[in-house]
């Protein structure tokens, strides 16, 4: 495929969505089926696209394949801005992602979203969400990146609020939108202090003036750690983890397509795609943030009875294992991690919507509206009566918990394995293989807590059990496609090795040496990896094991009770069950002060500052007009202006009557008037 052919297909890629979102949004609601079938369309013609230009790099096999395209978009003189496009193995895998996640979604959500008031809406904001993910990925500079990045922000702003009717929606679209924002503040700053320093938004300009010296020190670990914050924002990393599980009110197509292989990935592409310019320190930062997300976000995920909050906190884990492999320098292996995980997890999501529809509908059925259809406590025993989300469900599980010939052992492997080399290189931070294989013995054993829950055991609610029902084949389908793309096959071609680290992924998705004087290069880091491999490998699988034998014996067997170890563990299992009060603590110290601090300055400006300053300034300028005004018209208009006027009339009143047209009396006046000289004259 030439380069031309191959930035023909990602602008198409890019805007085919976005003409798909245009047409839904004005003349959606008047097309056949609420034009559903365009959005479908387009997000499908993406995927053949996306499909080509990756069968393309199996077949070039071009390690180190790039394509770029700019345009001015900007030109002040001193004050130039140029935007463009990058295309490589990163960016194709990724567009390929995205693609198939999108049109996994719509398919899914034809059935899900049956009926929704505002369907053809949906379909128009999921194409504006996938056009902003597509942007994200082919930006090569930093101002695309963030307007895209803000586009992201607000077409999830939409789909988590679509039934905004309820309070609960309502709110965690602002949730999501505002903790957000926080991070973009930090990503705006790292932006601005790169672009002051270095004079360029560009991703290959910038790495090449770090490499020259231009820009280093603390300045640059700022500028990381404030793109960084950018990415824990998107990736909803601690302490910016609490919008993510509340997004869980959008429909579950979309948790799906956002919080699980797109959105939240953002941030990790972002710190893939600039790992060279972040230096040592802000790496240091990046891995604890990563490391401490990973297992702190699975230690609440273990006590969740809604299915869909487990694998929401879950998504967040998983997400601080791809952080921390950055920050450990394996950035690779959490770029690898981020595309696995994107199939088993939005498996799983997908998964959940299944079940959920189908406790809707029995639900409905028995005309009961009090029972929660998320909650895992009114499931069980439904494997029967749904082989295919059972089936599906299981094998993504098996995959997140890292069992081998899934394509979770592959990628979580190799991200514990670069934990263990930065351990060995440097001991002081034990910490963080610690973080990663504490994280996965709990993955493990809240994952398969949900499978027992679900599907085995004695039907919660015997009532609800001949209603529950397998959902139609657009549901299905999603669901066969996903599952199958977690096994270890799809990532190890042209080997069939299960246990290798090596494959196409490997092959073409190589680490670049780092800008950053003093980062650890590609090539040590790999070796690193390497030597690693096969202890990471064997306490990996210790690990899970450890935890699937839990899980089966407290939840599959029952030979442990649950509920009586909570009990023994009761003040650890409140901090685990309610989130470890983060959302209360928040709105005591953070969000009610602010508040009182924002009514407090409202009541300082337009209660005094307004009434008394501002306001006095109007009063005392009225009583200042109020005497200007009665001197002015009193005094000098009424008195002298006014006064010689009428003294003007008065002298005219008097003389109009000497002016009588009569000429004896003028002759007389006249003779009057020479008198009157002759007797000065003689005086």
């Amino acid at each position: 495929m030439t380069g031309n052919m191959i930035m023909d297909y990602s602008l198409l890629i890019l805007f085919l969505p976005l003409v798909a979102f245009l047409i839904q949004i004005f003349i959606g609601k008047r097309l056949p089926r609420q034009g559903d079938w365009v959005a479908i369309g387009a997000v499908v013609t993406t995927l053949i696209l996306s499909i080509a230009m990756f069968t393309s790099m199996l077949i070039g096999h071009e390690p180190h394949f790039a394509q770029e395209a700019s345009f001015t978009w900007l030109d002040m003189g001193a004050f130039h801005i140029e935007l463009g496009f990058l295309v490589d193995n990163i960016t194709i895998t990724m567009l390929l992602v995205v693609a198939l996640i999108s049109t996994m979604t719509h398919i899914f959500s034809i059935k899900y979203l049956e009926g929704d008031i505002r369907y053809s809406r949906y379909y128009a904001y999921l194409g504006l969400f996938t056009f902003s993910m597509n942007g994200i990925v082919l930006a090569n500079n930093l101002i695309s990146m963030y307007m895209f990045w803000e586009l992201v922000g607000v077409s999830s702003y939409l789909l988590i609020g679509h039934w905004f009717e309820k309070d609960s929606a309502a709110d965690a679209a602002k949730k999501a939108f505002l903790v957000n924002r926080v991070g973009d503040i930090g990503f705006f700053i790292g932006i601005m202090l790169i672009f002051s320093t270095l004079g360029t938004f560009v991703f290959s300009e910038i790495f090449e003036g770090i490499s020259a010296g231009k820009m280093g020190g603390s300045i640059l670990t700022f500028a990381g750690v404030g793109l960084f914050l950018g990415a824990m924002g998107k990736s909803s990393q601690f302490p910016l983890h609490i919008w993510l599980p509340d997004a869980m009110e959008g429909p579950t197509p979309v948790s799906a397509l956002m919080h699980a292989a797109t959105m939240v990935a953002a941030g990790v592409y972002l710190c893939v795609r600039l790992f060279p310019l972040f230096t040592p320190d802000a790496l240091l930062v990046i891995a604890y943030v990563g490391g401490f997300t990973a297992l702190f976000a699975a230690t609440i995920a273990i006590t969740q009875n809604d299915i869909k909050k487990v694998l929401a906190y879950s998504t967040v884990s998983q997400l601080g294992y791809m952080i921390l492999s950055v920050g450990t320098g394996a950035y690779i292996a959490g770029f690898f991690h981020l595309v696995t995980h994107a199939m088993f997890k939005a498996c799983l999501f997908y998964g959940s919507g299944s079940v959920i529809h189908a406790m809707h509908h029995a639900l409905h059925k028995k005309h009961d509206h009090e029972a929660d259809p998320q909650d895992m406590r009114n499931m069980g025993g439904f494997k029967d009566k749904m082989p295919i989300t059972y089936w599906a469900m299981l094998i993504s599980t098996l995959a997140i918990s890292g069992v081998p010939l899934f394509s979770g052992f592959l990628s979580k492997d190799a991200i514990l394995a670069g934990t263990l080399s930065f351990a060995s290189h440097h001991p002081g931070h034990f910490l963080l293989p610690v973080f990663g294989f504490g994280a996965a013995a709990i993955t493990a054993f809240y994952m398969f807590r949900l499978i027992f829950m679900t599907f085995h055991g004695k039907p919660q609610m015997e009532e609800l059990y001949d209603d529950i029902h397998e959902s139609p084949k657009e549901m299905t389908f999603p669901l066969i496609v996903l599952s199958s793309l977690s096994i270890f096959i799809f990532y190890t071609l042209p080997y069939f090795n299960p246990f290798s680290d090596h494959g196409w992924f490997s092959e073409l998705i190589v680490a670049s040496d780092a800008a950053v004087p003093g980062n650890p290069s590609a090539h040590h880091i790999a070796e690193g990896i390497h030597h690693a491999h096969y202890t990471a490998m064997a306490l990996s699988l210790f690990v899970a094991a450890v935890g699937i034998f839990l899980s089966w014996t407290f939840y599959f067997k029952k030979k442990l009770s649950a509920d009586e170890w909570a009990g023994k563990l009761k003040p650890m299992y409140a901090l685990s069950f309610n989130k470890y009060f983060f959302d209360e603590n928040y709105n005591r110290f953070i969000y009610q002060p602010f508040l009182k601090l924002s009514a407090l300055v409202a009541h300082i400006d337009w209660d005094l500052y307004d009434k008394y300053f501002i306001n006095g300034f109007g009063r005392v300028g009225k009583i200042i007009s109020f005497f200007t005004g009665r001197m002015d018209y009193d005094g000098l208009d009424q008195t002298i202006v006014d006064g010689i006027g009428r003294s003007a009339r008065q002298a005219g009143g008097v003389l109009k009557f000497l002016q009588t047209g009569r000429l004896q009396t003028y002759m007389l006046f006249a003779l009057l008037g020479v008198v009157v000289i002759v007797l000065i004259q003689s005086f």
